[in-house]
């Protein structure tokens, strides 16, 4: 079995782009579409969240950067993803897993959420992932190739 290339170019180009996507889809759904549900089905821990105000946006980015190179890495290492759908299936599959066990261990270890808000944070963490995904997919298809 030959191992195509790794192509860094598309890597760092399609994971910026992932990650910035990541950040404005995780502010629509958890800072504006889901704030009051996931407001309501905290766990009984108290002052955990911060406010508008004390939000350390680097962090936040950073963090989307993070989740944009992640499934630009194994979009261009091991699956060579390169159009929007094949991303968004593998973002959601990918996103899936990953959400699940983070929640599930989260849900066990600590009292920040209830297990609604660790269902319904599975499913919005599953569609946040699959648009990233996509755009990390789509992004692929439009950067050339390295000779």
């Amino acid at each position: 079995m030959s191992e195509q290339k790794f192509n860094e170019k598309k890597f760092l180009i399609s994971g910026l782009f992932g990650g910035v996507i990541s950040f404005f889809t995780g502010w629509l759904v958890y800072g504006v579409l889901l704030m009051n549900i996931m407001g309501s089905n905290s766990g009984p821990a108290s002052n955990v969240m911060r406010g508008p105000k004390e939000m350390l946006f680097w962090a936040i980015f950073l963090g989307s950067l993070f989740m944009g190179f992640t499934l630009s890495y194994i979009f261009n290492k091991w699956a060579n993803i390169n159009t929007l759908a094949g991303g968004a299936v593998a973002g959601a599959s990918v996103g899936f897993m990953i959400t699940a066990g983070y929640d599930f261990i989260n849900y066990g270890t600590t009292n920040l959420m209830s297990i609604s808000g660790t269902c319904i944070d599975l499913v919005a963490g599953t569609v946040v992932q699959a648009i990233i995904g996509a755009a990390v997919g789509w992004m692929n298809s439009k950067v050339k190739a390295e000779k």
